[in-house]
């Protein structure tokens, strides 16, 4: 939609009647209506004729129309639908919005369609209207915010003293309030002309479907811009059709009441609605439709938790009964209405073995503490008193829980998420030290007897939990800890060196021994700081054990890695909190080296989980010990900063090749589709997903050269499904840290695919094929990620066109300069590109264009050169010298003086003044600003003496700047036109024609003049 939307907004600029035909046919066909609207039509007919005429044009023998076909497609549909209206307006709300044309034009258009007896113009055209309401609302509410913004603004300077106000400062806010002032009534004028002649006629409409459009969209109106419709002259409509006979309708005035009552903020604006309709929401918890009665508890729900004195006792009872519905939602929707209402827990821990069903008991568990939370989250005197009766009910029961379910693993996980909702202090103030031991007790059997990740987790989690520093029982915690530890890294250390002298005869034994106490110990070290046990050095041996012998299990690499990683970590906290030596510094650093060294060799083993976990862990250190280390007064981190040598940038790159961009077919070949294969699919995209993420985190934190991206870049059509999002981000990241770059990276993603295709093709390439169209169709996704504001993206596109110039005229044909160059194709990809010059700079990039094209190029008019003819043509279309067109001449004027006939208002009449480039380029209204008092150069050509007249009118003279000739190109010319002017230069070095005694002035003169005219041959100019 986002790219349909400006195809559209280019055409509105070029031609608005033609563009806004194409709307006009777009909601006609949308309708399901086979008629199209003609130009003549549109110019000499009036709306309610042109929909007499589509109607005659209608096909009413099927009642069916795409708003309401059966089935996904028809569906996705209606999304597009919805979405196209709020881009459009989206795209729009800076300029054509206000032009008093095409916003009039459509509404007038949806307002005689909402009023049509067709069924089908009718529905798609409210629907439209609603849409195109809210989208505007949005305006309206952002340009509200502004407003205020500068009102605030202005207050603020005008209450300065006299002798620091800043009265210039003071004219623009008071007009840039005015015209925000302006813009707010106009949109005031369309929301109003849309709610008064579409919305109060359809919300009553025959048909249901229309009628719960309007209902959903106020509701948006209300929650979105609440100070403008959230009164009684909007909410009246939703209290009306609150006794709509259709359950459809009615559901939708619930949902959309719903989204007002959760915000609590809203209430004072509701009170009245409130007072008014209660007793109808009240009895639509008995209404027929089970879905209906529903959401009528879940809104009583939130009425009762904004204000209890909202809802009479009567009310309430009427809802509490409905646990008792045979119908499950409704008794579940009610018994949330009754939690919210009583304080119920008054429990005894014999009520856990009372449950003899375990999925009950499971279910109970797992929820148990969210239920607490709920609870916590309340500052009343009797829930806190609740809360250490629960505490203290658990701190018994617990021990004795764990003890019956300890071989469940599923059930201690969650049983072992209830300490952290406990009230510690509990433990000491009620004396009840000893079942704190029995519950240490148990945990260490828990952690002795599993060896589930989530489990170990669990455990290790409830220790620092109980460790707190703020609670007197920390010092017997921790012991009991200590002890735990002290055992397992004991163990390990004996297993491990059993395993190394064993080799490769170590059994199975030997191998689960390493693998259980590494396990236990790695799921520790997450959460606690093992490194007085230095574990680093005994998980560093296994892991050059098995670089250098290759018999390593793999579980126990990927466990030796995530332990050492923890590791490092808590070595470099240890560092950052205090204050270190040079020393501390430097081991770190050999530690960290080392460490990256392995996980750098890693990359390579055989076995697909120990390359995921060393690049993991590769890209997370590489981030953490970037130059980020540094910031925030932590200079003296400097010896711990790594960057990634571009043998290692080049490893991450090729594993992301080989890991994230492959076909999910060809990784699943032996899956037969089941769920379970579905649940396996979906998990391995969710794995390459951040893989592809952890390495465009060190692209965006500058870690790794911009450059590398491309070959990320290049995917984004192929894989938009799975990466699209995350490369997108990607992107627009890397543009915000330099713009140039990133178009330098863009094209060359592009030149890498053109390149990948010629190696499969041959030189010569089918332009028609669908290789070519996907790289075209990429180029024009990539162009428009730069935006409508070209201004802010000039010298990145300019820069792009030029890299992209160079890579077409690299290389000669060998056959001869009579034959097209073997790139010359990449010229088509590169016009996509055109679009986002301005009409200035397409003349300069056509002048450097030139400098690579003989005679014999430009004249050459087969197939072959078709790419560089395209290309010509899109850098000179919309200049005012258009001579490389074949409809180029008068009939261009001709259409040019019959647009500015229609009298059409100025789109960018309000952002004339902030559309220029700081310091070095021309503003958009086409006027110069030279650095000197310069003549207006005579020409030897008489084909462009016209535009030589009004450039001089145009040309603003200011007082003579003195500097050298690279200052003026520094401060004056873009950074990719000072490289076309030397380039020119150096051609021209030994032509008569160039006024050598000033370099300076001819710089000037060739910027201004390839500029404005666009000449094939600067030695047309005389300088002065």
């Amino acid at each position: 939609n986002w790219s349909v939307v400006d195809d559209w907004i280019e055409s509105y600029k070029q031609d608005r009647d033609i563009a806004l035909l194409d709307l006009i046919n777009f909601f006609i066909q949308c309708s399901g209506c086979r008629g199209t609207v003609r130009i003549e039509m549109f110019r000499n007919m009036q709306n309610a004729e042109i929909i007499r005429k589509m109607t005659e044009e209608f096909d009413e023998d099927s009642g069916d129309y795409p708003l309401t076909m059966p089935g996904p497609q028809w569906k996705k549909f209606r999304s597009n639908f919805c979405e196209f209206i709020g881009v459009l307006i989206r795209q729009c709300q800076y300029s054509i919005i206000y032009d008093e044309y095409m916003m009039d034009t459509v509404i007038s258009l949806l307002t005689g369609l909402s009023d049509s007896q067709v069924r089908a113009f009718r529905h798609t055209s409210t629907l439209a209207a609603m849409k195109l309401m809210t989208a505007l609302v949005n305006v309206a509410l952002n340009l509200s915010i502004h407003q205020d913004n500068t009102q605030r603004q202005y207050e603020a300077e005008r209450n300065k003293m006299i002798g620091k106000r800043a009265n210039e400062r003071l004219e623009l806010l008071l007009q840039k309030r005015k015209e925000l002032q302006e813009n707010q009534d106009e949109i005031e004028n369309m929301m109003n002309s849309i709610f008064k002649g579409i919305f109060v006629h359809r919300y009553r409409d025959a048909i249901a479907e229309i009628r719960a459009v309007c209902i959903e969209e106020i509701g948006v109106w209300m929650k979105m811009y609440s100070d403008a419709f959230l009164n009684d002259s909007y909410l009246k409509y939703v209290g009306w059709t609150l006794h709509d006979r259709q359950g459809e309708v009615r559901l939708k005035c619930l949902k959309a009441l719903q989204s007002l009552y959760t915000n609590r903020e809203l209430f004072p604006k509701l009170e009245l609605f409130t007072n008014r309709f209660k007793d109808r929401i009240v009895s639509m918890t008995l209404d027929k439709e089970y879905d209906v009665a529903v959401e009528a508890i879940r809104l009583v729900t939130l009425i009762l938790h904004g204000s209890e004195e909202a809802l009479s006792n009567e009310d309430c009872e009427n809802v509490y009964h409905l646990v008792y519905s045979a119908h499950r939602p409704v008794a579940v929707a009610a018994g949330e209405f009754l939690h919210k209402n009583f304080h119920f827990w008054d429990l005894d821990p014999s009520i856990y073995y009372c449950i003899n069903d375990i999925k009950t008991f499971n279910y109970f568990i797992a929820h148990f503490s969210l239920f607490l939370q709920v609870l916590t989250a309340k500052e009343r005197k009797t829930q806190i008193d609740d809360r250490n009766k629960l505490t203290e009910h658990f701190i018994i029961a617990l021990p004795m829980l764990l003890s019956k379910y300890s071989a469940d693993a599923e059930k201690v996980a969650n049983l072992l998420q209830i300490p952290q909702y406990f009230d510690l202090e509990i433990y000491s103030t009620g004396r009840m030290e000893k079942h704190l031991d029995a519950l240490l007790k148990q945990i260490k059997f828990v952690v002795e007897k599993h060896v589930e990740s989530d489990v170990l987790e669990a455990c290790s989690k409830t220790y620092s939990i109980l460790c707190s520093e703020e609670y007197t029982i920390q010092n017997r915690v921790d012991i009991a800890h200590s002890q735990l530890i002290d055992e397992f890294v004991d163990r390990f250390n004996h297993s491990v060196e059993d395993l190394l002298q064993e080799g490769e005869e170590a059994d199975d034994d030997d191998i689960y021994n390493v693998l259980s106490t590494l396990k236990r110990l790695t799921s520790f070290h997450n959460a606690h700081d093992l490194t007085k046990w230095d574990l680093f050095s005994n998980c560093y041996r296994l892991l050059r054990t098995g670089i250098e012998h290759g018999a390593m299990p793999e579980q126990i690499v990927v466990q030796a890695l995530q332990c050492s990683h923890y590791s490092i970590l808590w070595q470099l906290v240890k560092i950052t909190e205090g204050s270190p030596s040079k020393e501390d510094l430097l081991v770190l650093r050999k530690t960290v080296k080392s460490f990256l060294a392995v996980c750098q060799q890693c990359l390579s083993n055989v076995n697909t989980p120990v390359k995921e976990q060393a690049f993991m862990l590769l890209c997370d250190l590489l981030m953490i010990f970037s130059h980020q280390l540094m910031t925030g007064g932590r200079e003296g981190l400097q010896p711990l900063v790594f960057n990634p040598d571009s043998g290692l940038q080049s490893e991450l790159l090729s594993f992301v090749m080989d890991h994230v961009f492959i076909d999910q077919d060809d990784e699943n070949q032996s899956m037969e589709g089941d769920e379970e294969d579905e649940a396996n699919k979906i998990e391995a995209l969710h794995k390459r997903r951040n893989l592809l993420a952890a390495f465009s985190k060190l692209i965006i934190y500058d870690i790794v050269d911009m450059h590398a991206a491309a070959d990320i870049f290049k995917h984004y059509m192929k894989y938009y499904n799975d990466y699209g999002d995350i490369i997108k981000e990607t992107l627009s990241k890397t543009r915000q840290i330099d713009k140039i770059q990133c178009a330098k990276t863009l094209i060359l993603s592009l030149q890498q695919l053109f390149n990948e295709l010629v190696q499969e093709q041959g030189p010569n390439l089918d332009r028609t094929s669908a290789h070519v169209s996907g790289i075209k169709e990429l180029a024009r996704r990539f162009a428009l990620t730069f935006g409508l504001d070209q201004i802010k993206t000039r010298e990145a596109v300019a820069t792009l066109h030029k890299d992209g110039i160079e890579f077409a005229f690299k290389y000669q044909n060998q056959k001869g300069q009579e034959y097209p160059p073997p790139n010359l194709a990449f010229l088509e990809v590169l016009s996509e590109f055109s679009s986002k010059l301005l009409r200035q700079d397409k003349k300069t990039v056509h002048s450097y264009l030139e400098k690579f094209l003989t005679e014999q190029m430009m004249e050459r008019r087969e197939d072959v050169w078709l790419p560089l003819i395209s290309y010509r043509n899109s850098l000179v279309t919309g200049g005012e010298d258009d001579r490389m067109s074949v409809n180029s001449g008068s009939s261009s004027s001709k259409a040019s003086s019959v647009r500015n006939k229609k009298g059409r208002p100025p789109l960018h009449k309000k952002r004339v003044e902030d559309e220029s480039l700081e310091g070095s380029w021309l503003n958009r209204n086409d006027t110069i600003q030279t650095p000197g008092a310069l003549q207006t150069p005579q020409l030897t050509s008489t084909v462009l003496r016209e535009n030589t007249r009004q450039m001089g009118e145009q040309i603003q003279e200011h007082e003579s700047e003195h500097g050298s000739e690279q200052d003026f190109l520094h401060k004056y010319v873009p950074r990719c036109y000072a490289q076309m002017y030397c380039a020119e230069q150096e051609t021209h070095a030994k032509q008569n024609s160039w006024d050598s005694s000033s370099s300076y002035t001819t710089c000037l003169w060739f910027y201004i003049c390839s500029i404005y005219f666009g000449e094939r041959k600067i030695s047309c100019l005389v300088i002065p």
